[in-house]
């Protein structure tokens, strides 16, 4: 009769497949694809954004303005007074200097809104400043 004894006089282990080696790389891909995952911004409400010809895609858009049918301006996923705004473009352009401003403005909204906006951006220095449409 045979023993299960090794050359050595040790019982054989029973073969188990080791899975921590793959559970390390699971989760070091799991880490890579949050860390490296690009996050849509949103201005926090649903613009009607009007309908063009030509329009140019705009890149690093750090912030995100949205003007609201009865004039109303989200940024960060809140109403702003329009008072707060170029204290508000100024902190978030300090955060991302080579970022530029994109407006979302319904098309029921007034240009007034549009102009303050605008200006308050050119007051906080911002120079790349880019209206938001849907292609027409």
């Amino acid at each position: 009769m045979r023993n299960n004894q090794g050359a050595f006089g040790h019982e054989e282990e029973s073969e188990e497949i080791n899975l921590t080696p793959m559970l390390d790389v699971v989760f070091i891909m799991l880490i890579f694809f949050i860390v490296t995952a690009t996050f849509i911004k949103e201005a926090g409400i649903q613009v009607d954004r009007p309908d063009t010809m030509t329009a140019d895609s705009q890149e690093d858009a750090a912030i995100l303005i949205a003007i609201s049918a009865n004039d109303e301006i989200w940024i960060d996923k809140q109403e702003r007074d329009p008072r707060d705004v170029r204290v508000l473009i100024e902190r978030l352009h300090a955060e991302n200097p080579k970022g530029s401003i994109v407006i979302q403005a319904d098309e029921e909204s007034t240009n007034e809104v549009l102009v303050q906006i605008l200006e308050a951006a050119k007051a906080a220095g911002v120079q790349n400043v880019a209206m938001a449409s849907d292609d027409g």
